[in-house]
């Protein structure tokens, strides 16, 4: 953290002060009022994992943790999370240490550095061009800490906020359930197999 306060504003214009704890690391930081969280975090603080895709709350691309709760960060103002605690791409291998200091099961021969769900989509290569990967990492840690999700098809829908243009969407499901049902690797890839009903968009 800097001595002196992060500042995000061109000069003349009021800013407002905040505190946030961004990946573990406590900051505080000067911006103006209508700059976003995902601004924030990616012009200032170059935490650029983070992506900028719609810009409207529409793709996910720009998904982060908050306070464990994952949201848009295009559509929320980085002053109305004054005090919250922000997870982003970057920090999610610092989720599994927190697990390990929990005294939580972790597996000792897993990569190191690296959260489950990152293990378990290089696995399943859930992944193609990655633009909209970190936002379906950060996405599907939200979607656990729910705890709604208990079939596929839940994982699905629930992860159907987040667009990925390559459509690698049977392997993002199939490396989200290894991790959120401790499903086997076939398990979700049967179900993802199944007839597409006309008019519908598969998740």
């Amino acid at each position: 953290m800097a001595d002196s306060p992060i500042s995000l504003a061109f000069p003349g214009c009021s800013q407002h002060s905040l505190a946030l704890r961004i990946n573990r690391q406590p900051y505080r930081l000067e911006v103006q009022a209508w700059v976003t969280l995902l601004d924030l975090l990616r012009d200032k603080l170059q935490l650029t994992g983070t992506k900028k895709g719609c810009d409207h709350g529409q793709c996910g691309a720009c998904t982060v943790l908050v306070d464990g709760r994952r949201i848009n960060a295009c559509l929320t103002l980085a002053v109305m999370q004054d005090g919250r605690d922000i997870t982003t791409v970057e920090g999610l291998a610092g989720l599994r240490d927190e697990e390990d200091e929990k005294g939580e099961k972790v597996d000792a021969d897993s990569t190191a550095a690296l959260h489950p769900l990152q293990q378990a989509f290089i696995a399943h290569d859930a992944f193609q061009c990655g633009y909209c990967t970190p936002g379906q990492l950060c996405s599907a840690v939200g979607l656990i800490n729910e705890g709604h999700a208990h079939t596929p098809d839940e994982v699905r829908e629930l992860m159907s906020g987040n667009v990925c243009r390559c459509g690698a969407y049977p392997q993002i499901t199939q490396a989200v359930c290894e991790v959120a049902l401790g499903a086997r690797p076939g398990a979700a890839q049967r179900t993802a197999q199944q007839p597409v009903v006309i008019g519908t968009v598969p998740a």
